[in-house]
């Protein structure tokens, strides 16, 4: 029960399209249960009809209104680096930020993306052989994952990205955090499936503003595992595909809480109840899935 003496949190995520966003109830029904008065606002580019040259405005009018930090997800991940006063470890070796801490009046870049991975997947299928694995999608959320996997025991990791910039951006980073051969750039999607363990897909295609498959059905066998990132809608056409080729998958749901815990713990400087913020989440998607 909150008091008014109870401690006091604004935080807010900034991106595009994010309307739908389950982070506000996730992290409000958990500031609830630790007695917190916890406010969580949706800075949404899309309804400003802003661009990601605003992220500066935006942090800055943030600080001033007394926010404790904001989340920030797609596009703003990369972007938002260069208005940041400093970064963690893991956002520096990683390149993306989806987490800003206002402090002593620094903002400070963190990514609990990458843990939030880890410990969804070492959750799921954390038994499973991962020798050489492809990964779909190089952006922000997709060099989280990329470092998770490799901190996870991936022997190799092969990267596939419509921008091929970025992606060879991205094995240059890891390969420089992990060493020499640890990640490539791919070349020939069909071939790399037929000798993969499993398959991380880090794009935006299966979410609800991008529908459909990331790659083509049939080079999907039942030896693969696949890993999904997107949890809105949380059964992906991937997801569904996958399954039905005899696939073992684990859904986005698990990324999205364990990193909107360590959001939490980074904002509040309290531990979140993870288990019971799966529930909530549970529930919430319950809440949304449309009539059959």
């Amino acid at each position: 029960m909150q008091s008014s003496d109870s401690p006091s949190f604004l935080v807010g995520l900034i991106g595009s399209g994010i309307q739908a966003s389950l982070s506000p109830a996730l992290h409000e029904r958990e500031g609830s249960r630790q007695g917190f008065r916890y406010l969580y606002r949706l800075i949404d580019l899309d309804v400003l009809k802003l661009g990601v040259d605003a992220l500066p405005e935006l942090l800055t009018a943030a600080q001033r209104m007394g926010f404790a930090g904001v989340n920030i997800t797609h596009p703003c991940k990369q972007a938002v680096i260069p208005s940041l006063d400093e970064l963690s470890n893991d956002a520096r070796a990683i390149g993306a930020v989806n987490t800003v801490v206002f402090h002593s009046g620094r903002r400070i870049g963190y990514n609990t993306d990458c843990w939030g991975f880890e410990k969804s997947f070492q959750q799921t299928l954390g038994g499973d052989r991962r020798e050489r694995v492809v990964q779909l999608g190089a952006g922000g959320a997709g060099a989280a994952v990329a470092h998770a996997a490799l901190r996870l025991g991936t022997k190799q990791l092969v990267l596939f990205d419509i921008d091929e910039a970025k992606a060879a951006a991205l094995v240059k980073s890891l390969c420089a955090n992990f060493g020499p051969n640890h990640a490539v750039v791919g070349e020939d999607l069909a071939e790399e499936m037929a000798h993969a363990d499993g398959l991380i897909h880090a794009t935006p295609t299966g979410m609800e503003k991008y529908p459909g498959l990331p790659l083509p059905a049939e080079l999907l066998r039942p030896s693969h595992w696949v890993a999904e990132i997107v949890y809105f809608p949380l059964q992906t056409e991937l997801l569904r595909v996958a399954s039905r080729v005899g696939c073992k998958t684990v859904d986005g749901s698990g990324m999205a809480v364990f990193q909107a815990a360590g959001a939490f713990r980074l904002f509040t400087g309290a531990e979140a109840d993870s288990a019971a913020m799966l529930r909530d989440f549970e529930l919430l998607v319950q809440r949304r899935a449309p009539a059959q």
